[in-house]
């Protein structure tokens, strides 16, 4: 479920993803590759040797030319397997409880964002750059936010540190007078208190309603988002971050379509 947001009525979008190849096929192409690679080298080789022993034999330019154009193609597709290995690497990992989760079709720039901090200090979304970030926007009016909030506090104890943060980001208008209470009575312990009373976070990312979750990476690209609640502190969503965590690469460009 998600709570309806000013943006609800926007045209619905859909992606469609670069093809997925199924597991090994891309080993089993290579080993392929590598075999008919071979015995097209060797083909050469032996014909170059018996060039060598006797001159005055005619080498069978048919069967020099077959084996050079095997070569060359089964190099070709070990090159288009490797291609599509690292490709499939690229990838993040998005099961079960992560279904929800889109990929970028093309990874932007976060955009700029400020809001302020428990004590009032102001806090830039830039500032977390080197780190990869789950943006998190609720409010406390939010039942789906609230029944997600235990699990981005669990996630946090369990992830959260020198590469990792969740920022959950109270766009509730009462600040801190609210919010602190609430997430007390919650039994929130790990989550650092974020709030932008302005709402400044929907101009910004413009989410189609709340609870919208941001994945930004260490250079501060958002790579994907999930709306709606998630289990985030589930065996899933950890492999999900542990990819951007881990260092792996933004997913590669999807094309989007109209539907």
């Amino acid at each position: 479920m998600i709570e309806d947001g000013p943006l609800a009525k926007r045209p619905p979008q859909s992606w469609l993803a670069a093809p997925r190849f199924e597991p090994g096929f891309e080993s089993a192409l290579v080993d392929l590759g590598v075999s008919f690679s071979v015995m097209g080298c060797s083909l050469l080789e032996a014909k170059g040797k018996s060039v060598g022993r006797d001159m005055k034999k005619v080498v069978s330019m048919r069967n020099f030319t077959a084996a050079a154009m095997l070569g060359i193609v089964c190099a070709t597709g070990w090159w288009f397997a490797s291609d599509a290995g690292q490709a499939n690497a690229a990838r993040p990992p998005i099961e079960g409880s992560m279904q929800k989760f889109k990929p970028a079709d093309a990874p932007q720039p976060a955009p700029a964002l400020s809001f302020v901090g428990k004590d009032g200090e102001r806090i830039e979304l830039a500032d977390f750059k080197g780190k990869v970030v789950l943006l998190n926007l609720w409010a406390t009016w939010c039942a789906p936010c609230v029944k997600e909030m235990p699990s981005l506090d669990a996630l946090q104890a369990r992830l959260g540190g020198e590469g990792f943060e969740v920022v959950a980001l109270s766009l509730d208008r009462g600040g801190r007078n609210v919010v602190e209470p609430f997430l007390a009575k919650l039994g929130v312990r790990n989550l650092a208190m974020y709030l932008d009373p302005q709402s400044t976070a929907m101009s910004a990312f413009k989410p189609r309603g709340l609870p919208t979750t941001m994945l930004i990476d260490r250079e501060g690209y958002e790579v994907g988002r999930l709306e709606g609640d998630a289990e985030w502190n589930s065996e899933e969503a950890v492999k999900l971050l542990e990819h951007f965590i881990d260092g792996g690469v933004r997913p590669p460009a999807m094309m989007k379509t109209s539907g």
